[in-house]
């Protein structure tokens, strides 16, 4: 009986080692997935609960998991890139950033007011390498390069992706890293362009309340 444990212990060991080293071979092929550390962390979950029958549940928990790369560790995040994407929409373009690290997952700001996205691509070298989690300080360092001007534009989008980034880090919402959710909805704000054309003016102002759901408020 003894001859018998000992053989499926040792089968065991081998079976883990060969799924460890498959795994580490994925790594190095496909880029930090988060769907991919799932299938991962199951595979090993699965190898190791026939070692659970002859080992220290310590030691088993510690094999499994050797090999897991565990994803979006907040103290290890690191800025590695940022790009952007224009976005047409019926009130004109729209520059979308995004800023990526070295876990794969990644945040997205909009470039306030139509500003350029050079505005935001300028402050690429000030944040890389740096802890996207570190929102304040990050912020106070890129400040200086926007005020009131255009220039805003590019520090509100690297702020704004930042936040983004955090939460979903932390996998919470970005609203609970700012103090909670305060209310359930807000009152927006429609601008209707002035046009000469007093009919095509009214009929942009009844598309806004009728089909878009705006309505006018009188202060």
């Amino acid at each position: 009986m003894k001859n018998i444990i000992q053989l499926l212990q040792a089968k065991e060991a081998s079976e883990k080692k060969l799924a460890a080293e498959k795994i580490a071979r994925e790594e190095s092929a496909s880029h930090d997935d988060r769907r991919s550390f799932l299938k991962k962390t199951a595979a090993l979950g699965g190898m190791a609960l026939g070692g659970f029958m002859f080992a220290p549940l310590e030691d088993t928990l510690a094999q499994s998991t050797s090999t897991v790369n565990r994803k979006s560790a907040p103290s290890d995040l690191k800025i590695t890139d940022m790009r952007y994407a224009v976005v047409m929409t019926t009130t004109g373009r729209c520059p979308i950033i995004r800023i990526d690290t070295n876990q794969g997952i990644y945040g997205l700001g909009e470039v306030r007011d139509g500003a350029d996205q050079r505005y935001a691509l300028f402050l690429k070298s000030r944040i890389m390498g740096m802890n996207p989690c570190s929102v304040e300080m990050i912020f106070k360092q890129i400040k200086q390069f926007g005020f009131h001007g255009r220039q805003g534009g590019g520090v509100c989008a690297v702020e704004m992706a930042l936040w983004d980034l955090a939460g979903k880090a932390y996998n919470v919402p970005a609203y609970q890293l700012l103090g909670g959710k305060y209310r359930d909805k807000v009152r927006l704000y429609a601008d209707t362009p002035e046009e000469e054309d007093p009919n095509v003016f009214s009929a942009k102002v009844k598309d806004r309340m009728e089909v878009k759901g705006y309505f006018q408020h009188s202060t």
